[in-house]
């Protein structure tokens, strides 16, 4: 029995499908905080286009010897290449006919989206004989990575929201919505590149713990999460409403969480744990708001 769960547990985090349910999670979030209900052709696109993008950018970088990574999800990966070639062309494909669901305003967003999405990952560019894309440039890699996942979590479910059920949400509430996701995500994604910190320097990749040493930024990570909540207090003049207490305390948590991310932790600690408040954020609220 042990043997089946753990192998169910590898196929839902090494596959990415709980990385994109924790993309449904967050569009949920969204939702709620606009006090809207989710559109379901949204939560769609989130989870179908987080499934087949982050299998698609593994698939295009795939080392010369996955059976020999240091990474237990990249073996994982493609020992079973076949299967999530399959899975990604299906996610991808669910993509066209989800497109046409949206409003025009929704339609062009994607649009940036996707290129966003596919020049981080394919080798655009050649330097010093060695192909690369987005992603390579200095700087990039976690601010690219945080705006798509800020604008599709945040600012998608916002026009759809509009569009399909008439509320208004304003363009100060819009705004601080967007900036404070940004800085929730941009604060998890720091210590997935402190995990890669000995990789990306011999990659030459110019990431923030390689710029700053990884004990300023794991304090980076704290400021980001400080200005969340200061932001989350000024969001629609609630202050400490239970919306508040509900994502401070997932926040804390979380700030827990990127404080012990040393980077001989292993991948679960990273794919579950980490991730998972992601997920845990939007059932903090329900809760929170059912007592």
């Amino acid at each position: 029995m042990k043997k089946h769960l753990q192998a169910a547990f590898d196929f839902l985090l090494f596959s990415n499908i709980f990385m994109a349910l924790c993309a449904v999670a967050q569009g949920l979030v969204t939702f709620h905080l606009v006090g809207a209900q989710p559109v379901y052709s949204v939560l769609a696109l989130l989870f179908t286009s987080t499934l087949g993008l982050y299998n698609f950018c593994i698939l295009i970088i795939r080392p010369k010897h996955p059976e020999n990574s240091p990474y237990r999800r990249v073996r994982w990966f493609f020992a079973r290449h076949r299967l999530m070639v399959t899975i990604t062309v299906i996610a991808l494909l669910s993509l066209i006919p989800l497109f046409f669901l949206v409003s025009n305003q929704a339609k062009l967003l994607l649009l940036f989206l996707a290129a966003l999405s596919f020049a981080y990952g394919l080798p655009l560019f050649t330097k010093g004989g060695r192909k690369s894309g987005l992603r390579n440039v200095p700087g990039l890699k976690a601010l690219l990575i945080t705006l798509v996942w800020t604008l599709s979590c945040v600012w998608l479910p916002v026009l759809e929201a509009q569009n399909t059920q008439l509320i208004t949400v304003s363009t100060a509430d819009t705004i601080i919505l967007i900036a404070k996701r940004f800085l929730f995500i941009g604060a998890l994604t720091v210590p997935f590149d402190i995990r890669d910190l000995f990789q990306d320097q011999i990659a030459g990749l110019k990431t923030i713990p390689v710029a700053w040493g990884e004990k300023k930024a794991y304090l980076f990570c704290q400021v980001l999460l400080a200005g969340y909540i200061a932001l989350l207090f000024l969001f629609r003049n609630n202050g400490f409403s239970t919306d508040f207490w509900a994502l401070t305390v997932t926040t804390v948590l979380t700030g827990w969480l990127i404080f012990n991310s040393t980077w001989k932790r292993d991948e679960y600690y990273y794919f579950f744990y980490l991730d998972s408040v992601l997920v845990l954020q939007y059932l903090s609220l329900i809760v929170f708001n059912l007592l």
